[in-house]
């Protein structure tokens, strides 16, 4: 099940306009988020419903650091668990599913910006990721936009993920590929 719908956003747009600022509202969010006292829980939820635009599942459990650009793209499943140092670049969209671990300096990037100079600068590019249930994905993994992994797989550390992973696989590598079934 590919998520490859692209959306394209062009900068010298109002639409565009738009996402910046949200964009220096997360910002602002986040970085208030990323000096709170670990203990102070209340404020860290109250910034998290900034940042994701309302109460996130009781379920949900995001450590800091934590960033993200966007944040209304995200919609997280029951008992996720978020490491330290994790970049979610939301703005095409974000779904994951329930149990899904991810680990510390992991990256969901969804957008990015077309290869050609001439253009590079003119548009952002973007579509979904999808993280299905139960999906283990390991320190410093980054999955581009596009992507959808599949239910109960593992994402090696340091993993590239650039096309879909089959439910219950094991992937590795940059790029990643599949390196054996999960039984």
């Amino acid at each position: 099940m590919s998520t490859r719908t692209e959306q394209v956003t062009y900068v010298r747009t109002p639409e565009f306009a738009r996402y910046a600022e949200r964009i220096a509202l997360v910002t602002d969010a986040t970085s208030r988020l990323n000096a709170l006292p670990f203990s102070d829980t209340e404020a860290r939820a109250e910034l998290l419903s900034v940042v994701f635009g309302g109460p996130l599942p009781e379920s949900v459990t995001i450590y800091p650091p934590f960033f993200t650009e966007y944040g209304l793209g995200t919609r997280f499943g029951e008992n996720v668990f978020v490491n330290q140092g994790c970049t979610f670049m939301d703005n095409g969209g974000i779904r994951i599913g329930d149990g899904v671990m991810i680990a510390p300096r992991v990256s969901l990037v969804t957008g990015g910006h077309p290869l050609a100079l001439a253009e590079r600068r003119e548009y952002v590019a973007s579509a979904p990721i999808v993280i299905e249930d139960d999906v283990w994905i390991c320190a410093a993994a980054v999955v581009t936009q596009g992507v959808t992994v599949g239910a109960g797989s593992v994402v090696a550390a340091g993993a590239v993920v650039t096309r879909d992973v089959p439910a219950r696989t094991l992937v590795a590598g940059v790029p990643a590929r599949v390196v054996r079934s999960i039984d």
